[in-house]
Parts: structure tokens; sequence; C-alpha cells
């Protein structure tokens, strides 16, 4: 860590380059002889990540920023806020602090927060930021697994990273470092309830068979992408897992919440007034018989995870008004070609690019063109447009 990084004229010239193009910054060279311009480069990219994901780390004079990489990686403060939100006061151990955002809002509501990051630079860049914007959280450096081995704590919070990157998709948590299906019982054994957030990516159903004694799996949602996996445990069992959905867009959050497992039965039917496009979230959990049977909403098709109704209710998605249905066949679909609209595909034999361009739709307008499946099997395009 180079604190000649802060010195105010090192951090005017980063502030005043952070919209020029970096290229030339770095080919232009440092102007100063305590700081490499491959430093500077850094803060500057990293700090320019901050901005609309970090906003009180960029607003604020001082901050160090870590590497680029590790600004990727870490919480947005939408995120770290509703984490924080989900935990009772008391004490707090981060055993993979990264860069502390997460951290930094959990001590805004415990009375004691422990900090813990076992790579050295980082952990010092952190600690310092903490100061800056003050923080009462205790800052350790190790490996968190161990330095908690004579503690108890009211929460331990942990990030296990994937150790391969190069695997598909669906992977285990026992891919990840640390191993927190191998320290399970021990971190039970500290705490009385344990936050594990694990990647978007993460199959759900493969995460429930390798955890045990999960309260609640909340899926997390900002401007409609997927961020994290929440999941409480706590050392007793639940008799059913709560699940939430929540997806960040605009000033109003969209929930959804549910019981897995719990009977629920979807109800069918064909295009009606409006259509219902679950958010993000949504489709992540997978939860989709018990949204038609919330909601009082039928599915387009078992497989379509699309929903209609008569009347307008609040949903957590997009939702349209189906102004005509056009059977996909030569003849229904002539008045389409030509048109301008904005093409999804839900439970459709081709995908949205090689529809536009077998039908020569342009993008944009005020028109949504859903290519579904109708639950009697029957392949339509609904045309709709925004209430």
């Amino acid at each position: 860590m180079n604190k000649n990084i802060l010195n105010t004229h090192v951090q005017e010239f980063i502030n005043a380059h952070l919209n020029q193009d970096i290229t030339k910054t770095i080919l232009s060279g440092s102007p100063f002889a305590e700081v490499a311009i491959a430093e500077i480069a850094d803060q500057i990219a990293a700090k320019k990540k901050c901005e609309s994901k970090l906003p009180l780390w960029f607003q604020t004079p001082n901050i160090y920023f870590p590497p680029p990489l590790s600004v990727e990686q870490a919480s947005s403060e939408i995120t770290a806020r509703y984490k924080a939100g989900l935990l009772s006061p008391g004490t707090l151990a981060d055993l993979t602090g990264g860069m502390g955002v997460d951290c930094f809002y959990f001590s805004q509501n415990h009375q004691q927060t422990t900090y813990i990051e076992s790579n050295p630079l980082l952990a010092a860049i952190t600690h310092h930021n903490f100061e800056v914007l003050q923080a009462p959280i205790r800052c350790e450096t190790g490996d968190g697994i161990s330095l908690i081995h004579d503690g108890f704590f009211d929460t331990i919070y942990i990030d296990p990273s994937r150790r391969n990157q190069t695997k598909g998709k669906v992977f285990l948590l026992s891919d990840c470092q640390p191993n927190v299906v191998e320290q399970l019982d021990y971190l039970l054994s500290r705490c009385r309830r344990l936050l594990i957030k694990t990647s978007p990516m993460l199959d759900i159903s493969a995460g429930l068979k390798e955890l045990k004694n999960v309260h609640q799996l909340h899926i997390v949602a900002v401007n409609n992408e997927v961020k994290e996996l929440l999941w409480l445990i706590q050392p007793q069992p639940a008799p059913q897992v709560e699940l939430v959905t929540v997806n960040f867009k605009g000033e109003q959050p969209e929930f959804f919440t549910t019981l897995l497992g719990a009977e629920a039965e979807a109800t069918y039917a064909l295009p009606r007034k409006y259509l219902y496009e679950p958010n993000a979230a949504l489709m992540k959990s997978g939860a989709f018989e018990a949204v038609s049977q919330h909601f009082g909403i039928d599915k387009l098709h078992k497989h379509s995870h699309l929903y209609t109704s008569d009347y307008l209710t609040d949903f957590p998605g997009r939702v349209f008004i189906i102004e005509k249905t056009v059977l996909y066949n030569k003849k229904e679909m002539k008045i389409l070609t030509d048109s301008t609209a904005h093409v999804a595909t839900r439970n459709f034999p081709l995908s949205a690019t090689d529809l536009k361009k077998l039908w020569k739709i342009k993008d944009g307008g005020e028109y949504y063109y859903f290519f579904t499946t109708l639950t009697d099997n029957s392949k339509a395009v609904l045309l709709c447009k925004k209430p």
C-alpha cells in the first residue's frame, strides 16, 4: 500500500483524469516520483467502478481504492444495506471481508463488528478506509475460519469464492474457498446464525442439498439482474425454508415471499387482457406455481413462465396490456413483417435474434412481441404495450 497515493496533489490528479482516456493517461506517464503510473491507473479504474455501485466510497475524500477486481467482487451499497437489514443487532464477524462494503453496513446496527481478510494488502487498504469512513470495526488479517476458534458471535457472515472459474454455470459450494459445507458444523458452533452469500450462478437445489438448517433463502436482484443468493442458517433445523425474492428497481423494491416445498397449484388460461413477466429474482426462484396461486393469475403454459389475467394486479416484474394474439403461422405472421418492436421469447423454439431476422422486425418502438407457447400447445405472438 503506497500511502503517497493519498497526497493531495496525487488525489487531485486522479480526480482530474477520472473521465479521460485511461490509455492516454498511462502513456503520458506519472508526474510524481513517489507514485507509479500503474498505481494511478488502478486508482482511476477502481474509483470509476465505484461511482454508481459504491457512491459513498466514490464521494468520500482520501479513500484508498483497492485493485479494480476487488471492487467488481464487492457487494453494492444497495445489496449490502439489504443484508444488514436482515440481521438483529449484536456481535458479528465477517470472515471474508474483502473491500469491506458488507462489513461497513453491518457495523451500522451491530454493537461489535469484526472484519477478517486473508490478503494483507487488501486488509490494510480496507482498515484505512474504515478509519476514513469513521466505522467502528475491529480488523484482523488471516484465515477467518481459524481466527474465530475461541470466539462466539451472534452472526457469522461468509462469502466463499469459487476456486475453479473454468467450470460450467452449475457448481457446488464445496467448489468454493472456504469450503463452508465442510466447515458448517464448526461455524454453527461459533454463532447463533450464519449468513452465507453465494454467486447467483449457484443452483438452488444443489445448495439446499449441500447445506442444512437453512431458515431463509434470499434471492437479490438489482435492476432485474440477480446479484447474490443469501442463505440464513441457524444451529436448529427449520420446518420449512422461507424463500424471499427482491428486485431493487426504482424507488420501490419488488418483493415476493413463499415457503419452499409448500404445495401450490397453478391455473392455466389463454391470453387475456394483461400479461405478467416475472423479474429475474422470481425467475431464479423457480416458484412459478406459487406465483400463480398467490396473485390469482393464470399461467400461459407449464413451461412458459408468463402469466395473464383480466384485471390488473401489483406484480413483481413487468406488466403489459395484450392488444392482440397472433398465431405463429405464415398467414397470421404477415402483419408483423417489417414492423418495429422489442422481441422476447419464452418457451419458443427460435431465438429472438432469429425471429427478428426471419420476419424483418426492427428493434425499438412502443410494442413488445412475446413469442411463446400457449396452454393448448399452440405457438403464438402476444402483441403488447405497457399500461
